[in-house]
Protein backbone atom coordinates (compact mmCIF):
# COMPACT_ATOMS: atom_id res chain seq x y z
CA UNK A 1 0.00 0.00 0.00
CA UNK A 2 1.74 3.30 -1.06
CA UNK A 3 1.27 6.14 1.66
CA UNK A 4 1.16 10.19 1.03
CA UNK A 5 4.54 12.13 2.14
CA UNK A 6 2.90 14.16 4.61
CA UNK A 7 2.47 10.69 6.74
CA UNK A 8 5.97 10.77 7.54
CA UNK A 9 6.24 12.77 10.06
CA UNK A 10 2.87 11.26 11.95
CA UNK A 11 4.48 7.84 10.97
CA UNK A 12 7.95 8.57 12.86
CA UNK A 13 6.58 9.88 16.41
CA UNK A 14 3.57 7.36 16.21
CA UNK A 15 6.33 4.46 15.86
CA UNK A 16 8.38 5.73 18.50
CA UNK A 17 6.01 6.59 21.23
CA UNK A 18 4.21 3.25 20.28
CA UNK A 19 7.79 1.25 20.34
CA UNK A 20 8.63 2.87 23.62
CA UNK A 21 4.83 2.29 25.59
CA UNK A 22 5.19 -1.15 24.00
CA UNK A 23 8.97 -2.20 25.60
CA UNK A 24 7.58 -0.43 28.73
CA UNK A 25 4.70 -2.89 29.16
CA UNK A 26 6.15 -6.07 28.25
CA UNK A 27 8.97 -5.12 30.67
CA UNK A 28 6.66 -4.31 33.59
CA UNK A 29 3.21 -6.46 32.55
CA UNK A 30 4.65 -9.73 30.72
CA UNK A 31 1.65 -11.30 29.15
CA UNK A 32 -0.88 -8.86 30.14
CA UNK A 33 0.89 -6.38 27.96
CA UNK A 34 -1.08 -7.86 25.33
CA UNK A 35 -3.70 -5.55 26.52
CA UNK A 36 -1.43 -2.55 25.35
CA UNK A 37 -0.18 -3.76 22.90
CA UNK A 38 -3.21 -5.04 20.64
CA UNK A 39 -4.85 -1.81 20.98
CA UNK A 40 -1.09 -0.01 19.60
CA UNK A 41 -1.25 -2.77 16.91
CA UNK A 42 -4.70 -1.58 15.88
CA UNK A 43 -4.30 2.14 16.01
CA UNK A 44 -0.97 2.17 13.91
CA UNK A 45 -3.37 0.43 11.40
CA UNK A 46 -5.61 2.76 11.32
CA UNK A 47 -2.85 5.69 10.84
CA UNK A 48 -1.93 3.62 8.03
CA UNK A 49 -4.95 3.23 6.60
CA UNK A 50 -5.71 7.47 6.88
CA UNK A 51 -3.00 7.79 4.78
CA UNK A 52 -3.42 5.49 2.21
CA UNK A 53 -2.99 6.14 -1.45
CA UNK A 54 -5.36 4.74 -3.51
CA UNK A 55 -5.31 4.06 -7.56
CA UNK A 56 -7.05 5.98 -9.78
CA UNK A 57 -7.55 6.35 -13.22
CA UNK A 58 -8.26 9.86 -13.93
CA UNK A 59 -10.63 11.20 -16.55
CA UNK A 60 -10.07 14.07 -18.75
CA UNK A 61 -12.82 16.96 -17.40
CA UNK A 62 -13.40 20.32 -19.23
CA UNK A 63 -16.96 21.26 -18.44
CA UNK A 64 -17.46 18.85 -15.71
CA UNK A 65 -16.63 19.32 -11.64
CA UNK A 66 -15.46 16.44 -9.97
CA UNK A 67 -15.36 15.44 -6.22
CA UNK A 68 -12.48 16.96 -4.87
CA UNK A 69 -12.32 14.63 -1.78
CA UNK A 70 -13.50 11.30 -1.01
CA UNK A 71 -16.39 11.89 1.48
CA UNK A 72 -20.57 12.54 1.81
CA UNK A 73 -21.95 15.35 0.24
CA UNK A 74 -23.75 17.30 3.41
CA UNK A 75 -24.82 20.65 1.42
CA UNK A 76 -26.33 21.89 -1.99
CA UNK A 77 -27.43 25.53 -1.39
CA UNK A 78 -27.14 28.78 -3.26
CA UNK A 79 -24.47 31.11 -1.34
CA UNK A 80 -23.10 34.26 -1.86
CA UNK A 81 -19.27 34.09 -1.79
CA UNK A 82 -17.89 36.83 -0.72
CA UNK A 83 -14.13 36.72 -0.65
CA UNK A 84 -13.31 36.09 -4.48
CA UNK A 85 -16.20 35.44 -6.09
CA UNK A 86 -18.39 38.33 -4.82
CA UNK A 87 -21.60 36.95 -6.13
CA UNK A 88 -24.94 33.84 -5.35
CA UNK A 89 -23.16 30.51 -6.31
CA UNK A 90 -24.18 27.48 -5.63
CA UNK A 91 -22.32 25.99 -2.91
CA UNK A 92 -21.03 21.67 -2.56
CA UNK A 93 -19.56 20.72 0.55
CA UNK A 94 -18.48 17.35 1.14
CA UNK A 95 -17.31 15.95 4.98
CA UNK A 96 -14.56 13.24 5.15
CA UNK A 97 -14.37 11.06 8.29
CA UNK A 98 -11.34 10.39 9.60
CA UNK A 99 -11.70 6.74 7.67
CA UNK A 100 -11.89 8.42 4.19
CA UNK A 101 -8.99 9.36 1.88
CA UNK A 102 -7.81 12.85 2.43
CA UNK A 103 -6.11 13.86 -0.87
CA UNK A 104 -7.63 16.98 -1.94
CA UNK A 105 -8.05 17.08 -5.34
CA UNK A 106 -8.67 20.04 -8.25
CA UNK A 107 -13.23 20.04 -9.24
CA UNK A 108 -11.91 21.47 -12.88
CA UNK A 109 -9.07 22.06 -15.10
CA UNK A 110 -7.87 25.47 -15.53
CA UNK A 111 -5.48 28.00 -14.23
CA UNK A 112 -4.92 28.60 -10.44
CA UNK A 113 -5.69 32.45 -9.92
CA UNK A 114 -5.99 32.91 -6.51
CA UNK A 115 -4.90 31.47 -3.01
CA UNK A 116 -5.23 32.07 0.80
CA UNK A 117 -4.61 30.77 4.32
CA UNK A 118 -6.79 31.86 6.98
CA UNK A 119 -6.07 30.60 10.57
CA UNK A 120 -9.20 30.01 12.70
CA UNK A 121 -11.51 28.33 15.06
CA UNK A 122 -11.95 24.01 14.56
CA UNK A 123 -15.66 23.57 14.90
CA UNK A 124 -17.14 20.84 13.68
CA UNK A 125 -16.56 20.00 10.03
CA UNK A 126 -20.45 19.79 9.06
CA UNK A 127 -21.01 23.38 11.18
CA UNK A 128 -21.95 25.67 8.17
CA UNK A 129 -20.43 28.36 10.31
CA UNK A 130 -17.29 26.69 9.88
CA UNK A 131 -17.02 27.69 6.24
CA UNK A 132 -15.98 30.94 7.23
CA UNK A 133 -14.36 30.94 10.69
CA UNK A 134 -12.46 27.79 10.47
CA UNK A 135 -8.94 26.96 9.61
CA UNK A 136 -9.06 26.94 5.72
CA UNK A 137 -7.64 27.76 2.36
CA UNK A 138 -9.05 29.27 -0.83
CA UNK A 139 -8.00 28.45 -4.58
CA UNK A 140 -9.97 29.84 -7.44
CA UNK A 141 -9.63 28.45 -10.49
CA UNK A 142 -9.99 29.91 -14.07
CA UNK A 143 -11.63 27.27 -16.07
CA UNK A 144 -10.90 26.58 -19.67
CA UNK A 145 -14.62 27.99 -20.71
CA UNK A 146 -14.13 30.58 -18.44
CA UNK A 147 -16.08 30.14 -15.49
CA UNK A 148 -14.33 30.54 -12.59
CA UNK A 149 -14.58 28.12 -9.85
CA UNK A 150 -13.30 28.56 -5.99
CA UNK A 151 -13.04 25.72 -3.56
CA UNK A 152 -12.18 25.48 0.50
CA UNK A 153 -10.12 23.32 2.63
CA UNK A 154 -11.55 23.60 6.13
CA UNK A 155 -10.17 22.30 8.75
CA UNK A 156 -12.43 19.54 11.30
CA UNK A 157 -12.68 19.56 15.02
CA UNK A 158 -9.62 17.16 14.61
CA UNK A 159 -7.87 18.55 11.57
CA UNK A 160 -4.86 20.63 12.47
CA UNK A 161 -2.90 20.48 9.85
CA UNK A 162 -3.93 21.94 6.21
CA UNK A 163 -1.70 21.14 3.51
CA UNK A 164 -2.06 22.77 -0.10
CA UNK A 165 0.93 22.50 -2.73
CA UNK A 166 -0.95 25.06 -5.37
CA UNK A 167 0.29 28.90 -6.20
CA UNK A 168 -0.99 31.10 -8.36
CA UNK A 169 -0.28 30.81 -11.84
CA UNK A 170 -0.16 26.69 -11.77
CA UNK A 171 -1.97 24.87 -14.34
CA UNK A 172 -4.84 23.48 -12.81
CA UNK A 173 -6.32 19.22 -13.76
CA UNK A 174 -9.60 18.36 -12.53
CA UNK A 175 -8.70 15.12 -10.26
CA UNK A 176 -5.27 15.74 -9.65
CA UNK A 177 -3.88 16.51 -6.02
CA UNK A 178 -3.16 19.95 -4.91
CA UNK A 179 -3.00 19.28 -1.15
CA UNK A 180 -3.92 17.14 2.10
CA UNK A 181 -5.94 17.71 5.04
CA UNK A 182 -4.86 15.53 8.26
CA UNK A 183 -8.00 13.91 9.80
CA UNK A 184 -11.45 14.64 9.76
CA UNK A 185 -12.29 17.66 7.59
CA UNK A 186 -14.51 19.38 4.83
CA UNK A 187 -14.15 20.74 1.25
CA UNK A 188 -16.56 22.85 0.00
CA UNK A 189 -16.68 23.92 -3.95
CA UNK A 190 -18.51 27.24 -5.50
CA UNK A 191 -19.74 27.34 -8.55
CA UNK A 192 -21.70 29.63 -10.94
CA UNK A 193 -26.00 29.33 -10.07
CA UNK A 194 -26.90 27.88 -13.59
CA UNK A 195 -24.12 24.87 -13.16
CA UNK A 196 -25.94 21.43 -13.67
CA UNK A 197 -25.77 19.90 -10.26
CA UNK A 198 -24.90 15.67 -10.36
CA UNK A 199 -25.16 15.07 -6.40
CA UNK A 200 -27.80 15.20 -4.03
CA UNK A 201 -27.18 15.29 -0.52
CA UNK A 202 -25.95 12.21 1.19
CA UNK A 203 -24.18 10.75 -1.51
CA UNK A 204 -21.23 9.27 -0.93
CA UNK A 205 -18.30 10.58 -3.50
CA UNK A 206 -14.58 9.63 -4.98
CA UNK A 207 -12.36 11.94 -5.61
CA UNK A 208 -11.28 12.62 -9.07
CA UNK A 209 -13.77 10.45 -10.10
CA UNK A 210 -17.53 10.70 -9.40
CA UNK A 211 -18.80 13.85 -11.21
CA UNK A 212 -20.52 16.36 -8.80
CA UNK A 213 -21.82 19.08 -11.50
CA UNK A 214 -21.26 20.13 -15.07
CA UNK A 215 -20.82 23.84 -16.32
CA UNK A 216 -22.93 25.51 -18.37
Amino acid sequence: MKLHRESRATLLISSVLFAIIAAISIYYLEMWSLLIIVPLLVTYGLILWFFRVPKRQIAEHSETVVAPVDGKVVMIKEVEENEFLNQKVMQISIFMSPLNVHICRYPVTGEVIYKKYHPGKYLMAWNEKSSTDNERTTLAVQTAIGHPVVFRQIAGYMARRIVFYANEGDAAKAGHEFGFIKFGSRMDVFIPTNSEIRCKIGDKVKGGLDVIAKLV
